[in-house]
């Protein structure tokens, strides 16, 4: 059975630091490109970070030095460390697993995060 699991959300005061973990399982983790998206209320979901089977990285402007995405192919598992965090970034995050040669994927059910003072 295929599982995407996010952990590591909860409240942080603006400026802290939080780092997500997604969990795969029933998947050949390697063979996928994984992503972090994001969804805040009453808006559209949005891609924030890539991360290719290969190890490529790719950030939207808007975490682009704040945000790094990792993952362990050994752990089947990505990451999100996410620094200096602003209330704007409150919003649901989850992954997504993209397989490299098809049009196979799955996502999480999410994690919330919350900046606020």
């Amino acid at each position: 059975q295929v599982q995407l699991v996010e952990s590591g959300g909860g409240l942080v005061q603006p400026g802290g630091s939080l780092r997500l973990s997604c969990a795969a399982s029933g998947f050949i983790f390697n063979i996928y490109h994984m992503a972090w998206y994001r969804q805040a209320p009453g808006k559209q979901r949005e891609l924030i970070a890539s991360i290719s089977n290969l190890g490529n990285t790719n950030y939207v402007d808007a975490v682009k030095g704040r945000f790094t995405i990792s993952r362990d192919n050994a752990k089947n598992a990505v990451y999100l460390q996410m620094n200096s965090l602003k209330p704007e970034d409150t919003a649901v995050y989850l992954c997504k697993a993209d397989h490299a040669y098809s049009a196979n994927s799955y996502w999480g059910q999410g994690t919330q995060v919350t900046v606020s003072s």
